[in-house]
């Protein structure tokens, strides 16, 4: 019997109560807090990640949409294939990373597994192709090349390849219709990356990790149009993964197709012609080098000339965009962007800048009529010219006694040109010009639209380059401490190099007389482009306008039945008056019958299709000589250009010749036959395509860049049957 009062032991009870009660009360106190703190302060956070935790998505990619010559034959579309991916977030989460999976993958593919690990391997800057470029989170395309039977066996045997799908899907493919490559035309696509994902997020066209995107050309221009919106299905699931419902699901829309100016047919005969005129030039042995002509690049653009829509433009070395689909190579990554294969993903249409040699004197012609200089004029083209100490050859050293500016476009009489560009450069001051230097001559090469983008509808162009006064300014601000630098070896020194580092450091950003000179014939630091001087030529044959290029033509909805129009939009005039245009444009026709280009074009029906022409044959510093050839009718503006070539004539002169040939349908004496004419009436509608729908052809509406929505204007084959 215990001797502890009753009193006492009460007293212990209730304290241990009291404890208790205190515990329960700090436990429930916590508790509450706690799920205050889930319920009402994240409460919405984890209200957010239950839902994603029970909703799964499932993308189903868009089509893309094709991309139409100007008769509707596709460019580039589409087509089904086995396309075998890997998922390679799941592959991650796996023991050995996947390496396991994808060693059995390359056995059934018969592919080497290294090629397989390299295809699901992240892009960074030191890593190589082939690699990723997408995000991490998406199915990766290791081949869109598998069998049936190879999609099987990863079907069947689904336990020994998780994270490997092998699904059938629309692949990108560029078609080359009759061998028309097209190729930096068109351009090329590559998946979305999360950078772009982000930056796309809050825009009225967001991307998807499925998505590709256009990297260049057509595929870039008009990636928005042809892209397509992909369907999402959004499954309801529960904790195990068991679907128990639909939540939503947005269908996928095909994107829209666009139809272009560009007739496969004629680009096919652009892309031949330029091909064999580069392996013509390199059998032509060029005297000042002792060796024959390398014809490393070159370029042709076909352009109509009353509205500036592209015709045909090929570019030499060119590239198959097919490689890129379904992931590139690592070598054709290589050689798609290595110095040896000389850049082939440059479209040299745009992007291919030299000196344009004498095509340009049209502008010099323009700028000496603008600084009172007559065209009738009597001006001495001697065999050499002579200023500032300094002696210039003429072409070849001919003497023509004094003649008109008109007859020196002809027989492309460099002194003539000299002489105007001298006197002009004293009129204006010289190495100190007047306040108010007119300095016409490259006034007006900026009116003719030199010096800045033509704006056609292809990404990367390049403006060239005018050196007038302020660019002197700008380029010596730029090199004068590499100039001076070298110059500090002079005069122990004096080399070429030295003697010019010395002469730029003190003067460099003076505009001297041989700079005028040279300027006047289009050498020296002057850089056009196939695509200015297309432009500028075929506003000479439609009375002055300077269009902005265009390859683009509509937009059509996927059924064919909507359709907004791309019109021709000017840029400007050119700055010559009717009579100063007639004048030179019975010059230039002077230059295909009985000037430089005459050669080219005996035979030709001059009396039913007036030719114009202009040849040019650019120096350029360490290199051969640039060869150009210049022409225009009524119809279309070609010009040519070979780097390393020769001259223009001898190079570039027969294969614009045969292109004008297949256009018209003209033999060799001449003789046109109108069913072999690849357009026999460009002045009319093209032949209209037989598709489903109306062929009437409403009011046209311009096609706005800037909405997502294609306005319903015309049906497909409307306009593939109209030429505005």
């Amino acid at each position: 019997m215990s001797n502890i009062p009753e009193t006492g032991r009460t007293q212990r009870v209730q304290i241990r109560l009291i404890i208790i009660q205190v515990l329960v009360f700090s436990l429930l106190l916590t508790l509450g807090g706690r799920l205050w703190y889930l319920q009402i302060r994240n409460g919405q956070e984890y209200t957010d990640e239950a839902k994603s935790n029970h909703v799964q998505q499932v993308v189903q990619p868009a089509v893309r949409g094709s991309i139409l010559d100007a008769r509707g034959v596709p460019l580039a579309d589409n087509e089904t294939r086995l396309v075998v991916s890997a998922n390679r977030t799941d592959l991650m989460k796996m023991d050995d990373d996947g390496k396991g999976v994808l060693t059995r993958l390359a056995d059934v593919l018969g592919m080497k597994p290294k090629d397989v690990f390299d295809k699901i391997r992240l892009c960074d800057a030191k890593t190589p192709q082939p690699c990723w470029n997408g995000s991490p989170y998406q199915p990766i395309p290791v081949t869109d090349e598998a069998t049936t039977q190879q999609a099987l066996q990863i079907r069947e045997r689904a336990e020994d390849f998780p994270g490997i799908t092998a699904e059938p899907t629309a692949v990108r493919r560029y078609a080359a219709p009759g061998k028309a490559n097209t190729a930096q035309v068109l351009g090329y696509l590559s998946p979305v990356t999360d950078e772009e994902i982000t930056k796309a997020k809050d825009t009225d066209s967001p991307y998807l990790r499925s998505d590709q995107v256009g990297r260049s050309g057509l595929e870039r221009t008009y990636d928005k149009e042809l892209r397509g919106k992909a369907g999402v299905t959004r499954y309801e699931v529960d904790n195990l993964g068991r679907v128990i419902g639909q939540a939503k699901d947005d269908k996928a829309e095909p994107g829209s197709s666009v139809v272009t100016s560009i007739d496969a047919r004629v680009q096919a005969v652009a892309e031949y012609e330029l091909n064999d005129a580069m392996k013509v030039a390199r059998t032509q042995f060029d005297k000042n080098t002792n060796e024959n002509y390398k014809a490393d690049s070159g370029a042709v653009v076909v352009m109509e000339a009353k509205t500036g829509r592209v015709v045909a433009m090929a570019s030499l070395p060119d590239y198959d965009p097919n490689a890129w689909v379904g992931g590139i190579s690592g070598k054709d990554y290589a050689r798609m962007t290595s110095k040896k294969s000389n850049y082939p993903l440059l479209n040299r249409g745009i992007q291919g800048q030299a000196a344009p040699g004498s095509i340009f004197k049209v502008v010099s012609t323009a700028a000496s009529i603008q600084a009172g200089y007559p065209f009738d004029g009597h001006y001495p083209c001697t065999s050499s010219y002579t200023a500032e100490g300094h002696t210039y050859k003429n072409f070849e050293s001919e003497n023509f006694g004094p003649i008109s500016i008109g007859r020196a476009l002809e027989v492309s009489c460099d002194t003539v040109f000299y002489a105007l560009g001298y006197q002009q450069w004293q009129k204006d001051g010289g190495m100190q010009p007047k306040k108010n230097a007119k300095d016409w001559f490259f006034k007006t090469a900026h009116q003719f639209g030199l010096g800045k983008e033509t704006g056609i509808d292809l990404p990367n162009e390049v403006t060239g380059r005018v050196p007038d006064r302020q660019w002197k300014k700008d380029f010596w601000k730029a090199n004068k401490d590499t100039w001076c630098e070298q110059a500090k070896q002079w005069p122990k020194k004096k080399d070429f190099h030295t003697v010019l580092a010395h002469e730029n450091c003190l003067e460099g950003m003076k505009l001297h007389a041989y700079d005028s000179i040279n300027y006047s014939i289009g050498q020296g630091d002057t850089l056009v482009t196939p695509i200015q001087m297309a432009t500028i030529y075929a506003a000479i044959s439609n009375g002055g306008t300077l269009y902005d290029p265009t390859v683009g033509k509509a937009i059509v909805s996927p059924d064919g039945k909507q359709v907004s129009m791309i019109g021709p939009k000017s840029h400007g005039k050119l700055p010559a008056s009717a009579k100063t245009l007639k004048a030179m444009d019975g010059a230039l026709a002077g230059v295909a019958t009985r000037g430089t280009a005459a050669w080219r074009f005996g035979g030709w029906p001059q009396d039913k299709i007036p030719m114009h022409a202009k040849t040019g044959t650019a120096e350029v510093y360490g290199k051969q000589t640039t060869s150009w050839f210049a022409t225009y009718t009524k119809d279309y503006s070609i010009v040519m250009t070979i780097s390393q070539g020769g001259t223009g004539s001898g190079a570039s002169g027969p294969a614009v010749r045969n292109i004008y040939d297949a256009i018209y349908g003209l033999d060799d004496s001449g003789k046109q036959d109108l069913k072999k004419a690849l357009l026999p009436h460009p002045e009319k509608s093209l032949p209209k395509i037989q598709h489903d729908g109306s062929i009437d052809a409403p009011t046209i509406k311009p096609y706005d860049p800037d909405s997502q929505k294609v306005p319903a204007e015309q049906t497909l084959a409307a306009v593939l049957g109209r030429r505005d």
